[in-house]
């Protein structure tokens, strides 16, 4: 140990010179910026070396990099706070891509046989289709194709890619729960502040720059947090409340029980307060599902008995109207009866028929506010989706919608296959919680681009994957021939 210490101090002393230089000159470089962009470069001197850091972090682990990105998917709502017009949403590919690569610099620690796999054949063939629709006639800004195609098909296969091949253990599946929970905790109270105590002056900026009139509704404020806009956070508030009710029914500890109902008590609240009455779709989809997966005749009569009088009272009755809150998530029930639903209708019977004979669609990057950006006079960018199946069926045509949700219905068909034949609980528990939450959000895009948003798209891309692929992480029964059983009567065999 002495020798190793001698001998690093010598070859520091023989690179003095090199270091003297090197201090001199970012120094000089850090004066430079300093004087020349004032605070600007102050940043930039500080953040410059943390930035190199995080690189060379993530180069050197792709778990690094797939942390930082789903925290800074969470992030990415507080920009709202930041007046600047740098693309921080580009900032996310970034990490997402130095992840990737880091994936393929340390290929030796990755397991690529993985990529041989059902859901990630889905992936690949709708990725392709979405990179033909490069060559439709129909889009008349070709470059907007690149705006649109991240949240249609680029980002989730980038996803499961690094997910397949990383070697993940079920200690890192406990912290992303744990990260999603905390995140989704914190934006809740962020919530109760907003609709509460007041908002920020940046918020109030956001809301005059055009928010307003679909989040402050008959003097009602739809809380929206630090996520994109009110359905978002309606919807992750919807999932976590969900997520958390199968918690406290599966603990065995009261203390934990009482735990994760206090939890999703503070989330189905946040959810209300959101005024997002087609998250309520996450849970009427998912605490079912959830029930079928887990093939407990007991559990499923339990869960009817609590569902039916809920469903029942928020049908034929009018208890709780006189809370704003509560008949906002009531008209949810009531689909004929909202004016914005029928106007919904009214929007896709236009879309209809200029779709006719339009099988692979306007294009991508031709709807929405990409659309309303780079070709504003185009038909498609002139009615609002309102949907995420409307704007992939706007852009990508029947032919694309048809692809896509078979894709979806793959993935969950493959996930129920796959979590029905988990043999250790604890993963199973999970796993079906998990694919009850993807069936919930996936019913809620009917109405809402939930799955395109950030963060909800991130965790559903991870998830998509843990499910599909619960065999890496379940406990196999050991194989214990006669030989090994001599002289061990008592031997018990660890499932």
């Amino acid at each position: 140990m002495f020798e190793r210490t001698f001998l690093l101090t010598q070859q520091l002393r023989h690179n003095r010179n090199v270091f003297t230089a090197l201090g001199v000159l970012i120094a000089l470089m850090a004066g430079w910026l300093i004087g020349n962009f004032g605070m600007t470069g102050v940043l930039m001197t500080v953040g410059l070396p943390i930035a190199l850091l995080v690189v060379l972090s993530i180069l050197l682990e792709p778990k690094v990099g797939l942390l930082i990105y789903i925290h800074l998917s969470f992030a990415l709502g507080f920009t709202r706070f930041v007046q600047s017009d740098l693309p921080f949403g580009l900032s996310l590919d970034g990490v997402l891509m130095l992840t990737l690569l880091s994936v393929f610099l340390n290929a030796k620690r990755m397991n690529w046989k993985r990529l041989r796999h059902p859901v990630y054949f889905l992936l690949v063939f709708w990725l392709v289709y979405t990179i033909l629709e490069l060559l439709n006639p129909e889009a008349p800004y070709k470059p907007a194709w690149f705006y649109h195609a991240r949240a249609f098909s680029l980002n989730w296969f980038y996803m499961a890619t690094i997910m397949l091949v990383v070697p993940i253990t079920k200690e890192e599946i406990k912290l992303l729960i744990k990260t999603w929970l905390i995140w989704s905790f914190l934006a809740a109270i962020w919530g109760f502040k907003q609709q509460y105590i007041g908002l920020a002056e940046a918020e109030e900026r956001w809301l005059a720059e055009g928010n307003a009139k679909t989040h402050l509704l008959w003097g009602q404020l739809r809380t929206f947090s630090f996520y994109s806009d009110a359905s978002q956070f309606g919807a992750e508030m919807a999932s976590a409340t969900l997520f958390c009710s199968f918690k406290f029914a599966e603990e065995k500890r009261i203390i934990h029980r009482l735990f994760y109902l206090g939890l999703a008590f503070i989330f189905f609240w946040a959810f209300a307060i959101s005024g997002t009455r087609s998250a309520f779709f996450v849970l009427i989809a998912g605490f079912p599902a959830y029930l079928v997966l887990r093939r407990n005749l007991k559990l499923i009569l339990q869960g009817a008995a609590i569902a039916i009088p809920i469903l029942a009272i928020l049908l034929f009755t009018h208890i709780g109207d006189s809370n704003y809150h509560i008949y906002r998530i009531r008209t949810a029930l009531h689909p004929g009866e909202d004016a914005s639903f029928l106007v919904r209708l009214e929007n896709q019977q236009k879309l209809r028929a200029y779709l006719k004979n339009l099988p692979f669609g306007a294009g991508i990057g031709t709807s929405a506010d990409t659309g309303a950006r780079f070709s504003p006079d185009h038909f498609a960018a002139q009615i609002p989706p309102d949907s995420w199946y409307v704007e992939i069926w706007i852009e990508t045509g029947i032919v694309g919608l048809t692809i896509y949700l078979l894709m979806i219905a793959g993935i969950v068909g493959y996930g129920t296959y796959k979590v029905w034949q988990i043999k250790d609980p604890w993963l199973f528990k999970l796993m079906v919680a998990l694919l009850a939450d993807f069936i919930g959000i996936a019913l809620m895009c009917y109405s809402n681009p939930t799955l395109s948003q950030f963060p909800t798209c991130t965790f559903l891309y991870i998830t998509s994957i843990l499910f599909t692929t619960s065999e890496r992480w379940d406990t196999q029964p050991q194989k214990i021939s006669a030989l090994d059983m001599i002289g061990e009567p008592n031997l018990h065999v660890r499932i």
